[in-house]
């Protein structure tokens, strides 16, 4: 089993309380000055206070490059159901229905949402974005620009700062981030990128990890909490660990309701919510066709992943798991 290091863990609040911490306890880390600190203090209270899930419209669907857009009435019918245990949202995508989502989530009374653009050239969906951000100012709490844009090679450090500086000047009160995973942030090309990020989202997925299917259920809890501690010390503002879990199929892989439920007990006792960090739930619902996402793994495994559609902490019939159903309802 990993072993949890008290000193790390108490670093990691340390450090990422505010940009000036941090840049005095990392010599060399330089952090911008944030014209958006109102977002980020309603944002390090959700984190805090809240509890997030990460959210995809259970009716969007991508096959073969083709997009099945979100309909209102489903979204409705997801969120109602989420917010049951759930009152903060990260989403990914700003268009294709997901337009919506922002007025939808206000009426049925979420308290933060972050809003996810996929593809940050589209100029359609940074517009919906950055809307979405002043129409709903005491609900959206910040912008994901992109999701592994680095790791999959679609973006590279330099162009994200570009197009921070751009939006930054267009809606200067809006907290920007990028979502890639922890080992990316760990690269030197990334410091610069880091410093001029208002709070950081970040992918930690155990079950990539070697030793995961073999070892016990606190082991993959620990492991996020280790990796938290390793990247606060690079970072300016409050981190959100976005995507972390188990999937609960196929049983043939070592996956299991189960084990889903007991990796998140574990680590609500390891990583209780500050306002420095916190963790999403990975993912709201199962969603079949992202077994035949070419995106949705690593890219160096090619193939069908049958793991990737059952990440749901609801099934697609929006029928709660075990993980979920151990959650206390939320007001």
């Amino acid at each position: 089993m990993i072993e949890l290091r008290a000193a790390a863990l108490t670093a990691l609040i340390a450090v990422t309380c505010s940009p000036s911490a941090a840049a005095a306890e990392t010599p060399g880390l330089l952090c911008h000055e944030s014209s958006a600190a109102p977002a980020v203090a309603r944002l390090r209270a959700a984190l805090a206070h809240g509890r997030f899930i990460a959210y995809q419209p259970s009716a969007l669907a991508v096959v073969d490059g083709q997009v099945t857009p979100a309909d209102a009435a489903s979204i409705r019918a997801d969120l109602t159901v989420l917010r049951q245990r759930f009152d903060a949202l990260i989403t990914y995508d700003a268009i294709h229905g997901a337009e919506e989502i922002p007025a939808i989530a206000a009426e049925l009374k979420f308290r933060a949402l972050i809003v996810g653009v996929w593809n940050p050239a589209n100029e359609i969906e940074i517009d919906a974005a950055l809307e979405a951000a002043r129409r709903f100012p005491k609900l959206v709490d910040g912008i994901s620009l992109g999701n592994e844009l680095l790791f999959a090679r679609r973006s590279d450090p330099a162009a994200l700062k570009a197009l921070i500086a751009r939006l930054r000047a267009r809606q200067p009160g809006v907290a920007l981030a990028t979502t890639e995973p922890f080992h990316v942030f760990y690269e030197p090309a990334a410091a610069a990128l880091l410093g001029e990020l208002d709070f950081v989202l970040v992918n930690v997925h155990p079950i990539f990890q070697p030793w995961f299917r073999d070892a016990p259920d606190p082991t993959a809890a620990q492991f996020v909490v280790n990796v938290l501690a390793k990247l606060a010390p690079l970072a300016c503002g409050p981190i959100l660990v976005k995507e972390t879990g188990v999937p609960t199929a196929p049983a043939s892989a070592g996956f299991s309701e189960a084990r889903q439920a007991s990796f998140y007990a574990q680590l609500r006792q390891l990583l209780p919510a500050t306002s420095a960090h916190a963790f999403a739930y990975f993912a709201a619902f199962d969603a079949p066709w992202r077994a035949y996402d070419a995106l949705a793994a690593p890219v160096a495994v090619p193939g069908i992943h049958p793991e990737e559609a059952h990440w749901g902490l609801y099934d697609a019939e929006r029928r709660p798991k075990a993980a979920a159903r151990e959650l206390h309802p939320l007001p």
